[in-house]
């Protein structure tokens, strides 16, 4: 079985809950801290592959950095994943990956459905 990977920020009360409940499982998951290790554009495609969606659902559409980007609800996925990478407090939090699945941890709980 592969080992789940959380992108996580440390900061966020969700991302620590859900990392926790990762290590309650007995797992210890490959922790990516995107603020400080924006992803790259392959791996939001792995992302977005692996939970089948729109890239509109792993962006954070409150952040300033949502206007400084100048990104709307037409965005292109390619705009979305140039400002990600470029932003990545954009980046929904926390995100696991864990083989070809990926699940958004809020609530935390969600993460259980892919361990």
């Amino acid at each position: 079985m592969p080992t789940p990977t959380i992108y996580h920020n440390p900061r966020c009360s969700k991302s620590r809950q859900t990392l926790q409940l990762i290590r309650e499982s007995g797992i210890e998951p490959n922790i990516i801290e995107y603020l400080n290790q924006p992803p790259t554009h392959q791996q939001l495609k792995i992302i977005l592959n692996a939970r089948n969606a729109a890239p509109q659902e792993i962006l954070r559409t409150q952040e300033p950095e949502y206007k400084t980007a100048q990104l709307n609800q037409n965005s292109t996925q390619h705009e979305i994943l140039n400002a990600i990478t470029q932003h990545p407090k954009l980046l929904q939090r926390p995100i696991v990956v864990n083989g070809t699945q990926a699940i958004i941890g809020r609530p935390p709980e969600n993460v259980l459905q892919i361990l």
